[in-house]
């Protein structure tokens, strides 16, 4: 179905978690996060950021360390608590959190008590709605007491780090895990009451073939994962440093990281699942399928969600918070995080004031990731005409008078479209990922 057009593909761009893109945040002005916070109203979620994990892997891009020092984890945790009860105290009482996430990193690097002590103090703090949680786990360390931990907090959706069952592929990527270890979780998250559980895969890994990915897709249908997310993997050594660990030749070129896209598309959907945009999965009865259905499918910093709250608020170290009208950053360097959060202070002073052009542009490229279609206005579309042309003759895309829609067979150019619209990526030079 899908067609290799690689000078369509040629250009990397971003993967539009955010518009702006992190990639043009700069300094903020002094109050402003605190002020958004105070303006927040309904429905908002919450993001914790847990930037520790038992052991780091070759290929992770994230913002993370080794939990092995626990003084280090103590006092980052301390700080964490410092930050909710900081943030709680500017939320007005309209406000409602329906939505809490754990990411990192990986949460269960640390002590299951301390995870429940941090759930206490969004209890004790937040004006909390009957919150739904979510959780991000590592497979090597998720242990039973883990499993009753995440039982009692009433976490209902999980995402479990797999990236690959072939065993040559983990170890050169540095993330060794058996099947049995897989397994093993699985029974653990299904009877802590977990109803949405969502795999992390990978194509484009060193060494990596089809029948590698081929065997890993069976495995996770077999497995009953009710969401999977197929990442290409993002091979940037010149911003994260411990990717040199992975040999450059070992990596599979473009045309046969296309296939693997493709080839993941193809067996999760003839296996049951529902497209969700062109690299996520779910299964029919999952709510991320619902959103499909319905129309509501979104996007925010943990990818495609169901969540229609138009507040996140990101809470540790790097963590992001969004609002209708700015995007924040906390602090990256846990030091200097620690130090502002222990004195009440947010450390979020790195983002963006999003203007109304902004805030249109950025609803266009979710529409066109998250439905496929967007209506353009005309200013837009003249901007852009030129640009769009090879993608409508190529057929993977149709514009109708205002309406332009990408196609089925256009689905992996829809990054490379949606970023036809993004005004900042002539003046930023910043790399980013290849677009598939």
């Amino acid at each position: 179905m899908w067609t290799y057009i690689p000078e369509l593909l040629a250009t990397p761009v971003p993967r539009y978690t955010s518009y702006p893109t992190a990639a043009d945040f700069g300094p903020l002005e002094e109050g402003l996060t605190e002020r958004a916070i105070a303006a927040a109203d309904g429905d908002i979620s919450l993001y914790l950021h847990i930037p520790f994990c038992e052991q780091i892997c070759f290929y992770c891009g994230c913002n993370t360390g080794k939990s092995g020092k626990r003084a280090r984890v103590e006092a980052y945790l301390a700080a964490l608590h410092q930050e909710i009860a900081t943030v709680a105290s500017l939320l007005p009482a309209s406000a409602r959190v329906r939505r809490v996430a754990f990411g990192g990193g990986s949460p269960n690097a640390i002590e299951t008590g301390e995870f429940l002590g941090l759930v206490e103090a969004l209890h004790a703090h937040f004006p909390m709605g009957s919150p739904s949680f979510s959780i991000e786990l590592d497979p090597r360390s998720l242990t039973s007491g883990w499993a009753q931990a995440i039982s009692s907090v009433g976490v209902s959706r999980a995402s479990l780090g797999v990236q690959t069952f072939a065993v040559h592929c983990q170890k050169a990527i540095g993330r060794t895990q058996s099947l049995a270890m897989i397994c093993r979780s699985v029974d653990w998250l299904r009877a802590a009451g977990v109803r949405s559980l969502n795999f992390d895969l990978m194509y484009g890994l060193p060494h990596q073939s089809e029948a590698d990915l081929e065997g890993s897709l069976e495995y996770t249908r077999k497995l009953g994962a009710d969401r999977v997310a197929v990442f290409g993997y993002a091979h940037v050594p010149h911003l994260v440093p411990r990717q040199t660990m992975i040999p450059e030749g070992a990596l599979p070129g473009a045309a046969a990281r296309f296939a693997m896209a493709a080839q993941a598309h193809d067996t999760l959907v003839a296996g049951g699942y529902l497209r969700v945009g062109f690299d996520h999965f779910a299964l029919p009865h999952d709510p991320m399928a619902r959103a499909v259905r319905g129309g509501t499918l979104r996007r925010n910093f943990q990818g495609f969600t169901d969540d229609r709250a138009e507040v996140l608020i990101g809470l540790g170290a790097s963590a992001i918070s969004g609002f209708p009208g700015l995007l924040a950053q906390n602090e990256k360097h846990t030091g200097r995080y620690r130090q502002l959060s222990g004195e009440g202070r947010l450390s979020a002073s790195h983002g963006i004031a999003r203007s109304p052009d902004d805030q249109r542009r950025g609803a266009l490229i979710e529409a066109l990731l998250c439905r496929d279609e967007a209506d353009i206005a005309p200013d837009l579309l003249a901007e852009v005409a030129e640009r769009l042309t090879p993608f409508l003759a190529a057929e993977l895309a149709r514009l109708e008078d205002s309406r332009l829609t990408i196609l089925p067979r256009g689905l992996p150019y829809a990054r490379v479209i949606a970023a036809l619209f993004d005004s900042y990526r002539a003046a930023t030079k910043r790399r980013f990922s290849s677009a598939i």
